[in-house]
């Protein structure tokens, strides 16, 4: 499972910077939200195929591929939940804030990614 946790986060690393650059992209002819929304969905699609294929080597299907957005949803939520705690509770600068934040969600995200990636053990 290490090796798993390891590929995941590297797969978010290059998540990342593909949607950086695709938003980059985009920007030079569509406003910056469109930009970002179209980015976004790219990136998350490439991503699925990036864990299903590297991180948890599994055949990629419609139904892994439609609940796989609540890897982002979750991701969302915690790094939200966690800049907030960072900068209003904790009083820490806003700067970093993000960074830790997000490395914190990683554990969560790769616990539910891998809930909808991986088949359930069959119970006997």
């Amino acid at each position: 499972m290490s090796r798993q946790l390891l590929t995941f986060a590297v797969v978010g690393v290059v998540n990342t910077a593909t949607y950086y650059c695709l938003y980059l992209l985009f920007l030079t002819g569509l406003p910056y939200l469109a930009a970002h929304v179209l980015a976004f969905l790219l990136s998350m699609v490439g991503s699925f195929f990036l864990n299903a294929r590297f991180t948890y080597r599994t055949r990629p299907t419609w139904r892994k591929f439609l609940l796989f957005p609540l890897t982002n949803v979750t991701n969302f939520l915690i790094t939200t939940a966690g800049v907030y705690v960072i900068v209003d509770v904790l009083h820490a600068g806003s700067r970093f804030a993000p960074l830790l934040a997000s490395a914190a969600a990683v554990p969560v995200t790769f616990v539910v990614s891998r809930r909808v990636m991986l088949p359930e053990p069959i119970a006997r």
